[in-house]
């Protein structure tokens, strides 16, 4: 785990009015918790109040409901919250590529940023260091919400004349 060159965590400048969805698996309950809280921290910071929360069993489901999300009138962006941790089985590489496929495909097809808060982790120790909870070396959730309305601020200059 890097976190080195990461962007200082910090509000947005002109991202009040965009509208956010949020959408965060199941699995992986306090993992999630402390992403869920980083990536609100994130938008309150930024100022932004219209945000909508989606949940889904887990990080194989993200994909389908960001499309559905990307299509929606007014949505600016999309902030995906997940969590895979590697087995002893080759699940792990399926769901993550899938996943990561997925979010990349809706975003790139429908011009929506998606802040990509899917951790890939080997184990449980390494998804809570960045979980952003107390004791956290990394605060994804945050880091990921911060991604996507930065993004989504520069897709709205580029619409300007």
């Amino acid at each position: 785990m890097s976190g080195q060159g990461a962007p200082a965590a910090g509000p947005v400048a002109d991202a009040e009015e965009l509208r956010v969805a949020v959408v965060a698996a199941r699995w992986h309950t306090q993992v999630m918790a402390g992403l869920l809280d980083g990536a609100q921290r994130a938008l309150a910071d930024s100022g932004v109040h219209d945000v909508r929360l989606l949940r889904v069993p887990g990080a194989f489901e993200l994909p389908v409901v960001a499309s559905r999300l990307a299509t929606e009138p007014g949505i600016d962006a999309i902030v995906a919250l997940g969590v895979v941790i590697r087995g002893g089985t080759p699940h792990f590489d399926y769901v993550c590529r899938a996943a990561t496929d997925g979010l990349t495909q809706v975003s790139v097809r429908t011009g929506v940023p998606i802040g990509f808060g899917l951790l890939t982790c080997d184990d449980d120790a390494q998804a809570l260091d960045r979980a952003g909870l107390p004791g956290s070396k990394e605060d994804k959730g945050y880091e990921a919400a911060q991604a996507a309305l930065a993004t989504a601020v520069t897709v709205r200059q580029l619409a300007r004349p």
